[in-house]
């Protein structure tokens, strides 16, 4: 069985709203909704670990009962960074094995779930190929300083899963090193344990603008719209 880390502990400030963007609603429905809902059709996964930011817990729990989310859920108060509420939540997991996924990403299908947990591999990324030509480049003098393989890389996604010991093992080391990673597989990976990849698909991306909002809004929108 899995523990899913859903990460909802952002406020959102590039959105414009005045409340978390994972609480503004897309074709009627929160955004969280639409992860919780994914998560809440997978048979395996028999709890869901939710954070929240300060202040906002009451909302989410209202969230929570207005769709009634079937699967066990654990609140946890979000950190000061993804990297911190990764940490907190991961001994809040009742599994051996987790999932991480964030409700700003409602495009993701229990399919998306499933396909993580039918792996052979115990620590797994959703990630894409990159379409565009990435350089490293120097920030201080604008300088170009090389090129990079494009076949080599992969846009990483989430939803991902891990061994909780391996999870936590990376984090305990990160916190000794005093570094933050912006997400856990290359944090997993840095940290000498194997980390694999599927591919995932383009339209599970984050929201993160108005403009993803919108395009958000337009993918979710009914199949029987495209027929008008």
């Amino acid at each position: 069985m899995y523990s899913l880390i859903l990460l909802n502990g952002g406020i959102g400030s590039r959105t414009g709203a005045d409340q978390p963007k994972q609480l503004l609603k897309l074709r009627g429905i929160p955004i969280l909704v639409y992860a919780l809902i994914s998560a809440d059709r997978v048979e395996k996964i028999s709890q869901i670990v939710v954070n929240y930011p300060p202040n906002w817990r009451e909302k989410i729990e209202e969230v929570l009962e207005a769709y009634a989310i079937s699967t066990p859920v654990t609140l946890v108060e979000a950190g000061d960074s993804r990297h911190s509420s990764v940490a907190a939540m991961i001994p809040h997991c009742t599994n051996d094995d987790v999932i991480i996924h964030e409700s700003a990403r409602p495009l993701v299908r229990s399919s998306d779930f499933q396909q993580l947990i039918d792996s052979q591999f115990r620590n797994v990324s959703l990630m894409s190929e990159i379409s565009f030509t990435v350089a490293p480049v120097d920030p201080e003098t604008s300088a170009v300083t090389g090129s990079l393989d494009r076949s080599r890389l992969r846009n990483v996604q989430l939803p991902q899963k891990f061994s909780r010991s391996d999870l936590q093992e990376a984090h305990d080391s990160a916190v000794e090193k005093q570094i933050e990673y912006t997400e856990d597989a290359t944090l997993v990976a840095d940290h000498g344990f194997p980390v694999h990849f599927i591919e995932g698909s383009d339209e599970n991306f984050k929201v993160t603008t108005k403009t993803d909002l919108k395009m958000a809004g337009f993918l979710l929108r009914p199949e029987e719209d495209d027929d008008e």
